[in-house]
């Protein structure tokens, strides 16, 4: 993936990688919080696209969530949602990945983006102990055993079962 990255950021007009943190995630729950986060990367998108002189307001946009639901249509008309000048017309679909090549790139960017910030806070001191760097925060025996010893960090989703 780390290969892909920069070649894939040229292959595209504009890109974004959206986030929610875990105490968002912990207050809407997860399905909010994907279209939530779905809607911060589509905001980027505009901006990158805006700067580059492309108008996306002006034009039909569609979009591919990979998997069989739409998140991004009941997170958008939600106060939590960030003003967008367009919104996309969303399809679903199982495996999308492996099926449409725009949204292999978009989960290559976005799992890249993802495993840098995780390395990142591997290095802070008070996050060691979780072993990020290898397991970029996924459920690993490694990482179970790691809150099981110190309890969750500050970053850790709490309303999921952790160990």
């Amino acid at each position: 993936r780390e290969a892909l990255f920069e070649p894939l950021q040229g292959w595209v007009d504009a890109w974004g990688v959206g986030a929610a943190s875990n105490k968002e995630i912990d207050q809407w729950g997860i399905s909010h919080a994907l279209g939530v986060a779905a809607l911060r990367a589509l905001q980027q998108i505009e901006q990158m696209a805006s700067a580059a002189g492309l108008a996306l307001a002006d034009k039909p946009v569609d979009g591919i969530l990979d998997g069989p639901y739409d998140y991004i249509a009941p997170a958008a008309s939600s106060m939590d949602a960030p003003h967008l000048g367009f919104l996309p017309r969303v399809s679903t679909q199982v495996k999308a990945d492996a099926r449409c090549a725009l949204v292999s790139a978009a989960s290559v960017l976005a799992k890249v983006v993802r495993d840098r910030l995780m390395e990142e806070y591997a290095r802070e001191p008070r996050y060691q102990a979780y072993g990020w760097d290898s397991n970029k925060g996924y459920g690993s025996p490694a990482h179970r055993a790691a809150i099981a010893e110190h309890g969750p960090s500050d970053l850790h989703r709490l309303t999921w079962h952790l160990c």
